[in-house]
């Protein structure tokens, strides 16, 4: 069963589980017996808020052993279906299974992603270089913003090389948003 992005589901923590703090990035520990309520479940991870009414991005790894899963959506298939040959739509199609943590919109969506190139190289395989920023300067979600985005586009097939950059210029706004965001967050 996949859980909708809006179901709120308390779960029992069962053992100590590693988590990131949002949207600071601070890393934290959810001691085993706590119970929190997850909030969302996309892009592989598991966002939860605790009984102190923090919210934490536990990943989709910890979500496994801890028996939770099930609530995690599909993996992106890493293949392609009909050995098409590979282009940068595939890479956007790719980052748009990297889901914002507080949000239920992609950072595809969400206009994050300023900028994706790939590079032939002398291998036959690509380097892709990308341009990504954050709704707001200094959030501590960025770098994990950021590793989600490689790691989703480094196991591409014909992939070997990739940079995320994160760019702050121009700044971020609601006008980057696209109209699946909008209509996802109630703005249309």
């Amino acid at each position: 069963m996949i859980y909708s992005r809006h179901e709120h589901n308390p779960v029992e923590i069962s053992r100590d589980c590693k988590a990131t703090l949002i949207p600071s990035g601070d890393p934290i520990v959810l001691q085993a017996g706590v119970t929190v309520t997850v909030t969302q479940a996309l892009g592989g991870s598991i966002t939860v808020q605790t009984d102190l009414g923090q919210l934490a991005r536990i990943s989709g790894d910890d979500a496994i052993d801890l028996g939770l899963g099930d609530m995690l959506e599909p993996a992106a298939d890493a293949d392609t279906a009909d050995n098409t040959p590979f282009d940068v739509d595939q890479v956007i199609e790719r980052l748009k299974t990297v889901f914002d943590p507080e949000i239920p919109v992609n950072v595809v969506d969400l206009g994050l992603i300023y900028g994706c190139e790939a590079i032939d190289l002398p291998d036959g395989t690509h380097r892709v270089e990308i341009k990504m920023s954050m709704t707001a300067p200094g959030c501590g979600m960025g770098d994990v913003l950021r590793d989600d985005a490689h790691q989703r586009v480094a196991e591409m097939p014909g992939v070997s090389e990739v940079d995320v950059e994160l760019v702050w210029d121009p700044p971020w706004d609601l006008s980057r948003l696209s109209d699946a965001a909008r209509l996802e967050l109630g703005m249309v």
